[in-house]
């Protein structure tokens, strides 16, 4: 008998790969198993944000990384907005929160830090801009213009905030974020140089933004026109009859062609404004309804940032140069 030790015939290669396909599938079925989480590197991001402006930020930068949603959607105002039960899940749920910051949230403020302290990231985005960059309020020293969105390079620094959050939160997608910044920085150029020439072509005279609520002062330093609020940066801040009466007069006297409604702001006050102009003998037109405070309709040209700043412009431009 030979003692020898019988070699095994050799494997074929349709063998081979059945047995990598068996193992393969076995350790996926292991990994599996209760008590075994299976690691999804790819799973967006949950981001909650508090403002569409935000929320379409977060999506341009973060791409498919991110998964957005928003609390404050078409026609809110976010001075005065409280936050429901279900928002309160929406924040719970969320990886990381982006706020706009400076107050621009009002009763949600303190919340924000709270949960900030206890271990989720929530982020002002505004707060990242250095303050000589910003608007200081009249009424409130130390106090910070929260409407950074008008003036398009402002929001450039907000987006780089945006970026560096995301890279900081998940490291791994690095190249992503600043390949989808450079992109948008490039769009957000365009829409400077847009808003830029086209308010540049109203007559002197009549380049005057007249609005309910004081929330187009960064829109008027960059771009070239003046502003003039009825109400403060803040809607809580109420306009008075006297108020009301004062803008009427100097709106009659520079025989100024059009005032202007606020999406996320009720109309009444400018309506007043318009009837006390018209008691002056002078017709002042409602020259069409800007976005503030608030985007449009998702779905919609109006429902992005850069959509809405563009509407925002035709709508002054047309208002207000000669016909």
């Amino acid at each position: 008998m030979d003692a020898r030790r019988k070699s095994p015939p050799p494997v074929r290669r349709g063998d081979a790969r059945r047995l990598i396909a068996l193992l393969a599938a076995l350790l996926v079925i292991t990994l599996a198993a209760p008590g075994i989480p299976v690691a999804r590197a790819a799973d967006p991001i949950q981001v909650t944000t508090t403002t569409g402006m935000i929320g379409d930020l977060v999506r341009n930068i973060g791409g498919e990384r991110v998964e957005v949603v928003s609390l404050m959607g078409p026609g809110v105002d976010p001075h005065l907005y409280k936050p429901s039960a279900g928002d309160i899940r929406k924040l719970e749920g969320a990886s990381i929160i982006f706020s706009n910051g400076l107050e621009l949230e009002g009763r949600m403020t303190d919340l924000l830090v709270k949960i900030d302290r206890a271990g989720t990231p929530a982020v002002p985005v505004a707060e990242g801009i250095p303050e000589d960059l910003l608007r200081e309020s009249p009424r409130f020293a130390g106090k910070y213009d929260p409407h950074v969105w008008f003036d398009v390079t402002l929001w450039q620094e907000a987006a780089r905030r945006v970026a560096d959050e995301l890279i900081a939160f998940d490291p791994a997608s690095e190249a992503t974020y600043q390949a989808n910044l450079k992109a948008y920085l490039a769009e957000l150029d365009a829409l400077h140089a847009y808003a830029t020439e086209a308010i540049a072509g109203i007559p002197d005279e009549q380049r005057v933004l007249v609005t309910a609520h004081d929330a187009f002062g960064y829109f008027g330093e960059r771009y070239g026109i003046e502003v003039r609020g009825l109400q403060g940066m803040s809607t809580a801040t109420e306009a008075t009859a006297s108020d009301i009466q004062a803008l009427a007069e100097e709106i009659a006297e520079r025989r100024i062609p059009a005032i202007f409604v606020e999406s996320s702001v009720p109309p009444a006050t400018i309506e007043a404004v318009q009837a006390a102009v018209r008691d002056r003998g002078f017709e002042v037109a409602i020259g069409g309804q800007l976005f503030s405070d608030a985007m449009g309709a998702e779905g919609t040209l109006e429902g992005t940032y850069l959509g809405m700043v563009r509407h925002n412009v035709d709508t002054i431009v047309s208002a207000l140069s000669p016909p």
